[in-house]
């Protein structure tokens, strides 16, 4: 039987992590003696740090676990390309090829539109709700019912906070200025910008800054200043906007095949989900740690323009947001359940937040 994850961390997550040392030799001990060697594909490529490499990674997932699982349970990760291409990761799992991917779940809205829930919702929860619906709102128990069609369950095994509107090489002024611009951006986002005659194109992280480049696309989202400053996007591309409407959190999914999981003992599922939960914060962290000196470089070293969206656009955006969010709920009782649970979990978290965090930063 699975272990939840609100039940883990309030048994203490942060003591796991500090006495990992200490503590694998008796998790591996413990109970069933078989061990695992699983294969996880990642949707962003090698070296990319956040993802790929570095604190709260793909790679240090699989680290962690086989340590923690005294070697019971050894990942070995691959990169984007190096077993199979980078959206083909939900397939593999599914079909059982694989056992484990890392990207975010608002990639496969082919599959199925409320998997997008799970990653970040437009004009949504920030990484403090997000993760407070999922753990304690009924978010992944929803997300688990979405997924079952597919023999598959997905983990919140990292964050990166808000993100930035993206990079374009005009400046935007007005909604008709967004007319006829092809950009990169996935997930719902690119429905809302698609019905003001943007015309969306969703590309890994790695083709982003060449399409950029060479005016195969005029603008493009990514995450945020460090990691966008790394793909060089500044070289392609001056004006960076902001107001994060688009992704307020954005969630990194660790994707597990269903049967694969349940043949797991319950400690090595423990670890698995500890990690997992490890991730999630660290990389967070490591995410707020590392914004704010690269935003101040490229503005100062590069002559980027950092601009916010004007109001009229913005209101625009949240209006085709909502209309659509609200056509699909009506067309997909799944949907509709969890687009209820989402917004109804958010209103009371912004009235806590309203009364609490605004309330500090404004006299701060």
């Amino acid at each position: 039987m699975s272990i939840k994850r609100r039940d883990l961390l309030k048994s203490g997550l942060a003591g796991l992590a500090a006495a990992g040392s200490v503590a694998a030799p008796a998790i591996a001990n413990a109970g069933d003696k078989k061990t695992f060697r699983w294969k996880m594909t990642n949707a962003y490529p090698a070296g990319a740090p956040f993802y790929s490499t570095g604190p709260g990674s793909a790679s240090y997932f699989c680290k962690r676990v086989e340590e923690l699982s005294g070697g019971r349970l050894r990942i070995k990760h691959y990169a984007a390309g190096e077993l199979i291409p980078a959206m083909e990761g939900f397939d593999a799992v599914s079909k059982g090829t694989i056992e484990m991917n890392w990207a975010n779940s608002y990639y496969w809205a082919g599959k199925t539109f409320a998997a997008q829930y799970f990653t970040t919702v437009p004009f949504g929860m920030n990484f403090q709700g997000t993760n407070a619906w999922l753990q304690e709102g009924g978010g992944k128990e929803l997300w688990d019912e979405v997924y079952k069609p597919f023999n598959v369950i997905g983990l919140a095994a990292g964050n990166t906070g808000v993100q930035m509107t993206g990079w374009f090489r005009k400046p935007i002024e007005s909604v008709e200025d967004l007319k006829g611009l092809r950009m990169r951006i996935p997930g719902l986002a690119g429905k809302v910008y698609e019905q003001l005659g943007v015309s969306v194109k969703l590309l890994p992280g790695g083709e982003i800054f060449p399409a950029l480049e060479r005016g195969v696309i005029d603008a493009a989202e990514f995450v945020g200043p460090y990691q966008d400053r790394r793909l060089g996007l500044q070289k392609a591309a001056k004006y960076y906007y902001t107001t994060g409407w688009s992704e307020p959190s954005n969630t990194t999914e660790c994707l597990i095949n269903k049967d694969a999981w349940n043949s797991l003992p319950d400690d090595l599922k423990a670890i698995v989900e500890a990690v997992a939960s490890e991730c999630n914060l660290m990389s967070h962290v490591w995410s707020e740690a590392h914004n704010s000196e690269a935003l101040d470089d490229l503005v100062k070293n590069f002559g980027v323009e950092v601009k916010t969206l004007p109001d009229p656009v913005v209101a625009k955006l949240k209006e085709l947001t909502f209309k659509t969010l609200e056509e699909y709920a009506a067309k997909d009782p799944l949907v509709k359940k969890v687009h209820e649970s989402y917004f109804a979990f958010k209103e009371k978290h912004d009235a806590w937040q309203a009364r609490s965090e605004e309330v500090v930063m404004t006299k701060l």
